[in-house]
């Protein structure tokens, strides 16, 4: 069950730019956070970014300056915008969302890839 569907991930060359986006599935009810983890090879999972229902949004030091996270109620949607892209971005993003109607509360999806190297 496919309930957070990434799309964007490609290979770029740095200093490029990608946006990913995360529509969630209608069958999820309740969102309050979404937010953008990612895994690099021989790295711990990452918070990226993440974003409230009311549009409070926060990134990670890493890419403070260069992603920019946004959501769409309307759409349960939400977006990472990055810019100037670096060979240390390199890593399977992941969407994420918190629920405050059960049973589940914690949705992942199933990751896109972003690759940056020249």
């Amino acid at each position: 069950q496919a309930q957070l569907v990434e799309s964007g991930g490609d290979s770029v060359q740095p200093g490029g730019s990608l946006r990913l986006s995360c529509a969630a599935s209608r069958s999820i009810f309740g969102i309050s956070v979404m937010a953008w983890y990612r895994r690099a090879p021989g790295k711990q999972r990452e918070l990226v970014a993440h974003i409230t229902k009311d549009g409070r949004a926060n990134v990670a030091d890493s890419v403070k300056g260069r992603f920019t996270i946004s959501r769409d109620n309307a759409e349960s949607t939400v977006y990472l915008q990055m810019n100037s892209l670096k060979s240390e971005d390199t890593a399977v993003y992941y969407c994420y969302a918190r629920t405050t109607i059960g049973p589940e509360y914690h949705y992942w999806g199933q990751g896109t890839q972003v690759s940056v190297s020249s």
